[in-house]
């Protein structure tokens, strides 16, 4: 598997392994099988494995605890994320670090590599149920995360791109910036019912300001929670907004359909190809799904004739 260096981090494989399949969000899975699906991403070359306690209360972090008992194979790292919310600075610290243990606990390890904020960054004053607003990050939560790093627990940290995307770039291009950005990457430019902002996303702005700044970029929701799959594995309203994007990608599977390859396949070879993503996370929840992925990181970045006609079906621009 090609490898590519994620900021500061180093170098990982371009695929990384989410933990959100594993952990059921996107769909049933069994322990044992979200094990063997570890595994076997890690026995593929897949290097980095993108968790959270989020992820099925605790489950996808449980599932790597058990999958290598605590000893993580040559190479292989790992990250986890925490909710923040807006809080007093005073307990900053504290939430995060105790969040950070429970994961270490469940992961059966040490430290983490990467420590992310799991929530969306908003404009101050944006009301205390928005997310982190700015000067609470700057105050209190960039500090937690660096003294987290001084103290061993994770040797970088990192945000979430998904929040207000003036907020995002203003944390970006700050001194010191993170170490590692989550950044959407799909053929939509799209977030779906992730977006509760009126600033437009514009995420490849983000992507490019992550590359000045020397920031490793994450790339996730390649497949827009399924929108950009050939059918959804669960029920949506016809007005639910990835039902929206289901719907505005139907060109796209038309061009998927002509190539004889599924959606979901040409979905992430295509997030492959954005510049400026050093690696891709996956939503995989089973072995099926995985090699799915592995083939189409195998098949190589499509050609640019052929980005450029899926960019104008379905709409999107710069």
């Amino acid at each position: 598997m090609e490898t590519r260096t994620l900021g500061s981090v180093g170098e990982v494989s371009a695929l990384t392994l989410g933990g959100g399949g594993i952990g059921a969000v996107w769909g049933e899975t069994s322990r044992t099988e979200a094990i063997a699906t570890v595994r076997e991403a890690v026995d593929s070359g897949i290097s980095l494995l993108d968790l959270a306690p989020s992820y099925g209360d605790g489950e996808a972090e449980r599932v790597v605890g058990e999958a290598f008992d605590g000893s993580l194979p040559s190479g292989v790292r790992v990250t986890t994320k925490c909710r923040l919310g807006d809080r007093p600075a005073t307990e900053v610290y504290d939430h995060l670090a105790q969040s950070l243990d429970e994961s270490l606990q469940r992961i059966r390890v040490d430290h983490v590599d990467v420590f992310l904020l799991h929530a969306n960054l908003v404009a101050d004053g944006a009301g205390s149920d928005r997310g982190t607003p700015l000067n609470l990050f700057r105050e209190a939560v960039r500090p937690a995360f660096q003294r987290l790093v001084q103290e061993g627990r994770a040797r970088a940290w990192g945000i979430s791109g998904i929040g207000w995307p003036s907020v995002v770039r203003a944390v970006l291009a700050d001194e010191p910036p993170p170490d590692v950005v989550q950044c959407i990457a799909n053929l939509l430019d799209s977030t779906g019912a992730l977006h509760r902002v009126d600033e437009p996303l514009a995420p490849r702005k983000s992507i490019r300001l992550a590359q000045e700044q020397h920031v490793g970029v994450m790339g996730i929701r390649a497949v827009q929670a399924g929108a950009l799959t050939d059918a959804f594995d669960r029920p949506l309203a016809d007005d639910h907004p990835d039902q929206v994007d289901y719907r505005r990608a139907e060109p796209f599977r038309a061009i998927a359909s002509r190539l004889g390859v599924g959606a979901a396949h040409l979905a992430h070879r295509y997030a492959l190809t954005i510049d400026g993503v050093d690696t891709l996370v996956l939503g995989v929840k089973n072995r099926e799904e995985l090699r799915d992925c592995l083939a189409a990181e195998q098949a190589g970045p499509l050609a640019a004739n052929l980005v450029a006609e899926i960019d104008r079906a379905v709409g999107r621009g710069d």
